[in-house]
């Protein structure tokens, strides 16, 4: 799985400031599309439009973008969520903030246990506000 919030701020990057914004909503369609076959029609699309222009913006989806449609193998209400990787890098940002200041662990245990710690802590306050999308009730 790729991240397409990542990969869209990679692929503006390549491109002048005056087609960004027509690139980027080329681009979006690829996600947006309802199944692996339109997703695939329109990155062709997109990707014939730019490549001259372009080609490296149009590399940069290119070389990743079975991983980037992985998300579609999934049912459509939970596309949206896991389409990108936000929520994981939410909890190794946290962890890097706590475990920075302590600059050296005494062993491998001690490590584990301020992860774990973490982990436990992330867990449990995701618990009072689950993802409804992944829940039996939704």
């Amino acid at each position: 799985q790729r991240c397409w919030a990542h990969k869209m701020r990679n692929v503006v990057n390549k491109v002048k400031k005056i087609d960004q914004k027509k690139v980027k909503a080329g681009a979006i369609k690829i996600y947006q599309a309802s199944n692996r076959k339109e997703a695939i029609r329109n990155y062709w699309r997109w990707a014939k439009q730019w490549r001259e222009i372009y080609p490296n913006a149009v590399k940069c989806i290119e070389k990743d973008l079975d991983e980037l449609l992985s998300f579609l193998k999934f049912p459509r209400q939970h596309q949206v969520k896991i389409r990108t990787t936000n929520v994981i890098e939410r909890v190794f940002r946290e962890v890097r903030k706590r475990t920075r200041p302590m600059s050296t662990f005494n062993n491998k245990e001690s490590c584990d246990r301020i992860i774990f710690a973490l982990f436990h802590f992330m867990n449990e306050k995701w618990e009072d506000r689950p993802l409804r999308e992944f829940t039996q009730n939704s």
